[in-house]
C-alpha cells in the first residue's frame, strides 16, 4: 500500500482536518517536477546546485532557512528563488509551513488539554481512595474525617501510607499539584480551606459526544465543594439514589463510582494513543513529502527541516509518552491490582479479527435463501397453486404472515449496506451511536442474522406449502398454520433472551433505544433514539403485519384458515394508529431539539 493511502487509512476520524495535507503537498511536488521535465524537453539547460549553493570563499549552505516567530508560527526562507522555477518550490515551502503550523498548533492545544484533564483525574482518585479508606475503616473517626477530603495533604499521607494518592507520576509541568490550583478554580469554591467531596453528575456519563468532549464530560461528573450539607444529595444524585433514602457508604456505590472512572480512564487513555498516532504520522508524512522533494529538485531541503520539526512540540515532546506509562501504570495499580495484562485488556482492547467462519456461514445462508427461494416459485408453477379456487383467501392469509420476515430481512440488509459504506468512508459509527467499545457489529454480523432469519421463513413457506392440505381428507391442518408464530416467537426468545449469546450486548442495546423511543417524553433524546425512530416509520406494513399476528392467532382465524381480521372496525381502526406510531413517537422526540 502507498504512503498516501495508509496515511488515510490511520487517520483519527473526528481529526482528519488537522492532518497535513499530504495529498496536496505531494501535487505540488508533482508541479515542481513537471516543469522540471518541461524546461529539459525544451533544451533549457537548468543549473542545479545539487544539495548546496557554493559560496565564493568555499563555505557551502542549505537551500532554505527556516526561523521560527514570536508567536511559535514557523518559517521557511528558500533560498532559491532566482533559479528557473524557484516560484514553485517557493509555493511548496510556504504551503510546507503552513501545514506544518497547523499540525503543530493542534498537538500543542490537545497536550495542554490532556495535562489539564489530568490534574482533574488526579482529584477524582483522591475522592475514590478517600471512599475506599472509608468502607475500609468505617469505625474510626480518623478515615470519616480522610472520606470527605478531596485533595489529602502531605501530613496526612505521611501519617497514613495507605492513603497515599498514586497518581503523582502522571503529574507534569504545569499538571504538578503544586501548579495547578490556578487552572481548576471551577472546580472549587471560594472556602477551599474545607475541601469536602462529593459527586455529584452534572453529565450522564455513557453518552459521550467527542473523543475530545467525552473525558471532561465524564470528569464533570464528579465535582469538588466545600458545603457539607451538599455531600449527600449530590452523592445520592451521581449515584442515582432518591434523596429519600438514606446514603451509604456500601461496596455497591463504590462499584459504580469505579466503574465511571474505569471509562474516564479507558476514554483518556485513548486519548492519549490517538495523540501519539498523530505525532508520529504527522512527522513521518512530512518527513516523505521531503523526500519526494529532495529527489526531483536534488536538494537537501529535508535535512534541515526535519530538524526544526524534531525541535519542535510535535517532534520533541515525550509529555504525552509519559502520561500514557503512568496511567498505564496507575489504572493497573488501582484497579486490577497489579495484574498488568487484565489492565492492558481493559485500556487496549484488541480488534476484532474477521473470522473465516462468520464468512462462510453468511455466504452459505446467503445461497440457501436463493435456493429457497428458487424451489419456491418452482412449487407454485409446478403445482399450480395460484390457479387453485382458494388461491386468493390463501395469499391473503399467508403474504401477511410471512412478509414480516421479508421486510426484516430487507431492512437488515440495508442497514449492513450503511455499515459497509460507513467503514468505507471512515465513518466512526460505533462512537457516533455509543456503542460499547468491541461490541459493534460489522456488516457481515448483521448480513449473518438477516439471512438466517430470511432462510427460516422461507423453510417454513415450503414447509407451509408441503403441508398445506391433508391427501386423504383434503382438510387443512392448525400446525401448518402455526409456522411462522412459532418462528417469530423464537425470534423474540432471541431477542430478550439474558445470557451471553447471539450478541447480547447489540441485543439489549436495541432493546434499550427501543424503549427510550416509546418511551420520548421521559428520556432526553440521543442519536441511536431517534435514528431508530426514523428507520420505524418506513417499517409501517412491518407493525401492520405484527397487528395481523395478534389478530389472526388471537381470535383463532388459523384453526380454520379464515382471514376475518378486516371484518373488525376495531383492526382498521388500529392499522391507522399502529402506522402513525411511529410517526409520532418521533413528533414527541423533537420537543428535545432545543436541548442542545
Amino acid at each position: 500500500m502507498k504512503f498516501g493511502k495508509d496515511f488515510s487509512s490511520e487517520m483519527v476520524s473526528e481529526w482528519q482536518q488537522a492532518y497535513v495535507d499530504y495529498k496536496y503537498l505531494k501535487t505540488l511536488v508533482k508541479d515542481i517536477n513537471r516543469f522540471k521535465r518541461k524546461t529539459n524537453l525544451h533544451g533549457g539547460q537548468i543549473s542545479l546546485s545539487s544539495t548546496v549553493v557554493e559560496i565564493e570563499d568555499g563555505i557551502t549552505t542549505a537551500p532554505i532557512q527556516v526561523s521560527s516567530t514570536a508567536s511559535q508560527r514557523y518559517e521557511t526562507t528558500f533560498l532559491m528563488t532566482a533559479e528557473k522555477g524557484g516560484e514553485y518550490e517557493l509555493v511548496f515551502f510556504r504551503r510546507l509551513d503552513d501545514e506544518f503550523n497547523k499540525v503543530e498548533k493542534f498537538y500543542r492545544e490537545k497536550v495542554d488539554e490532556v495535562v489539564k484533564e489530568v490534574a482533574v483525574l488526579n482529584k477524582q482518585m483522591d475522592a475514590l481512595i478517600a471512599f475506599r479508606l472509608k468502607m475500609k475503616e468505617e469505625s474510626t473517626v480518623e478515615m470519616a474525617r480522610f472520606a470527605l477530603h478531596g485533595v489529602v495533604s502531605p501530613a496526612e499521607l505521611a501519617k497514613n501510607p495507605s492513603m497515599k494518592v498514586h497518581m503523582e507520576a502522571i503529574e507534569e509541568g504545569g499538571s504538578s499539584r503544586a501548579g495547578r490550583r490556578s487552572d481548576e478554580d471551577d472546580y472549587y469554591t471560594d472556602e477551599e480551606d474545607h475541601n469536602d467531596v462529593f459527586f455529584t453528575p452534572a453529565n450522564n456519563l455513557s453518552k459521550m459526544k467527542s473523543s475530545s468532549s467525552a473525558f471532561i464530560e465524564v470528569l464533570d461528573s464528579i465535582k469538588i465543594n466545600n458545603t457539607k450539607e451538599a455531600l449527600q444529595s449530590n452523592t445520592k444524585s451521581v449515584l442515582k439514589v432518591s434523596n429519600h433514602t438514606e446514603l451509604k457508604f456500601s461496596r455497591d456505590n463504590l462499584r459504580k463510582i469505579e466503574e465511571k472512572l474505569i471509562c474516564v480512564f479507558v476514554e483518556f487513555h485513548r486519548k492519549l494513543w490517538y495523540l501519539k498516532s498523530y505525532s508520529f504520522l504527522n512527522v513521518l508524512a512530512l518527513s516523505k513529502i521531503l523526500t519526494k522533494y529532495d529527489k526531483i529538485t536534488s536538494r537537501d531541503a529535508a535535512k534541515s527541516y526535519m530538524k526544526m520539526v524534531d525541535k519542535s512540540c510535535l517532534g520533541s515532546s515525550d509529555e504525552v509518552m509519559k502520561l500514557m506509562e503512568n496511567v498505564e501504570a496507575t489504572f493497573i495499580k488501582q484497579f486490577t491490582n497489579g495484574n498488568r495484562t487484565k489492565g492492558m485488556n481493559i485500556l487496549r482492547p484488541k480488534p476484532k479479527r474477521e473470522r473465516h467462519r462468520l464468512t462462510f456461514s453468511t455466504g452459505f445462508l446467503g445461497g440457501c435463501m436463493f435456493s429457497l427461494i428458487v424451489a419456491l416459485v418452482a412449487i407454485v408453477r409446478t403445482r399450480n397453486i395460484l390457479q387453485d379456487d382458494g388461491q386468493k383467501q390463501y395469499m391473503n392469509t399467508m403474504f401477511p404472515l410471512y412478509s414480516l420476515f421479508g421486510f426484516i430481512v430487507l431492512h437488515m440488509t440495508m442497514y449492513a449496506a450503511n455499515i459497509y459504506f460507513w467503514r468505507q468512508y471512515r465513518v466512526n459509527y460505533s462512537f457516533i451511536f455509543g456503542f460499547k467499545q468491541g461490541t459493534e457489529l460489522g456488516y457481515k454480523q448483521v448480513l449473518f442474522v438477516g439471512f438466517s432469519i430470511g432462510a427460516l421463513a422461507l423453510l417454513c413457506v415450503l414447509a407451509n406449502l408441503d403441508m398445506e392440505t391433508d391427501p386423504k381428507t383434503k382438510d387443512y391442518q392448525a400446525l401448518t398454520e402455526l409456522l411462522p408464530l412459532f418462528l417469530l416467537i423464537a425470534m423474540f426468545v432471541v431477542l430478550v433472551v439474558p445470557f451471553n449469546i447471539f450478541y447480547r450486548s447489540s441485543r439489549f442495546f436495541f432493546l434499550t433505544t427501543l424503549f427510550h423511543m416509546l418511551a420520548a417524553p421521559l428520556y432526553k433524546v440521543t442519536l441511536p433514539d431517534f435514528f431508530l425512530a426514523d428507520q420505524l416509520c418506513s417499517q409501517a406494513q412491518t407493525l401492520r403485519s405484527i397487528e395481523f399476528y395478534i389478530c389472526y392467532y388471537g381470535w383463532g382465524d388459523f384453526k380454520q384458515r379464515k382471514n376475518t381480521c378486516k371484518d373488525s372496525q376495531v383492526f382498521n381502526t388500529f392499522l391507522f394508529i399502529v402506522s402513525a406510531f411511529p410517526f409520532f413517537s418521533r413528533f414527541l422526540q423533537v420537543q428535545y431539539i432545543d436541548l442542545y
